[in-house]
């Protein structure tokens, strides 16, 4: 980079200081919405300091993977959203516009709480029709109701398995912790889904999470696949900027460790959701996930000059 040209001083405030978006086969959008949220608001703000963290990450090639996504990605900006809408029509509306998005590029959604995956994965089935899901969460999102209401960012998963936007034998989800009744809790494991608890994974890293990659690989094949990772699997030490935490969580190393080796996965597109920044500390949480989305978006950018 040129003299002077410091991430810090980059005040374009698109990820990795990326274009804005046009041709290029990778597009990323903010959707900040958090209406839908049980505890601590705030996610709203998520896209916007997911994107300043990233800078730090825009003058150089994956440590892993070898590439930087930066060529080969463009930033759409923020999805435009009813302020006061019911969260039916606030989802109709992403649902609509994720749909242009995913027509024409492989897409990376910041969030917003995480009932912001429901309407996402109602466009991509458009698509692809049912895809294989990785779910990273503290919780399992299946509970029936939302605290009396029909729906929020914790049913969604629920609600895409009974909508068959998923693969239910396909549906993976890693870092439950959280309390909660064992029908919620064990319900994707009901339908014929894999689940990885936080303590099932504790100890465990790099060569140790070999036997988790092989399990998934195996049960997820090629089939179409979409990434979805609530920061809030990770244990509070790593990301407290988050609405609702939840101790015993997952390192930022062995989220990492995963989605390095589950790379190879025919993934179709990817959220982040649930970054607080108003409960943030030193920017961990921010770091954390677009650090996240940074790898993410080197494996799909390597596998495509592979």
């Amino acid at each position: 980079m040129a003299l002077g040209e410091f991430a810090y001083a980059n005040n374009s405030n698109r990820f990795l200081a990326s274009a804005p978006l046009q041709t290029q086969p990778f597009a990323l959008a903010g959707i900040p919405f958090d209406g839908a949220v049980t505890n601590r608001p705030g996610a709203r703000f998520g896209p916007q300091e997911i994107r300043r963290a990233s800078l730090m990450l825009c003058d150089g090639l994956h440590p892993v993977f070898g590439v930087s996504p930066l060529e080969a990605l463009g930033d759409a900006g923020d999805l435009r959203l009813p302020n006061a809408g019911a969260l039916a029509q606030v989802r109709e509306s992403i649902q609509t516009q994720a749909a242009a998005l995913m027509a024409h590029h492989h897409c990376v959604f910041l969030g917003g709480d995480h009932s912001v995956t429901l309407p996402l994965l109602r466009a991509l089935h458009a698509q692809h029709g049912p895809v294989a899901l990785i779910h990273f969460d503290a919780h399992c999102d299946t509970w029936e109701d939302h605290f009396g209401e029909p729906s929020g960012h914790g049913t969604w998963t629920y609600e895409a398995l009974r909508e068959g936007l998923v693969v239910p034998s396909q549906t993976v989800q890693i870092g439950l912790r959280s309390s909660g009744t064992r029908a919620a809790r064990e319900y994707v494991q009901d339908q014929g889904g894999l689940i990885f608890t936080a303590r099932a994974l504790r100890g465990r890293d790099g060569a140790g999470l070999q036997e988790v990659v092989q399990q998934i690989r195996t049960r997820v094949g090629q089939q179409p696949c979409y990434l979805t990772l609530d920061i809030d699997c990770l244990d509070p030490a790593f990301a407290p900027g988050t609405g609702t935490p939840e101790p015993g969580g997952m390192s930022s190393s062995q989220v990492l460790t995963l989605l390095e080796e589950l790379a190879d996965l025919n993934f179709v597109g990817m959220d982040c959701v649930e970054v607080a920044p108003a409960y943030d500390h030193a920017e961990l949480t921010s770091n954390a996930a677009a650090t996240f989305v940074w790898t993410y978006l080197a494996s799909q950018v390597a596998k495509r000059q592979d």
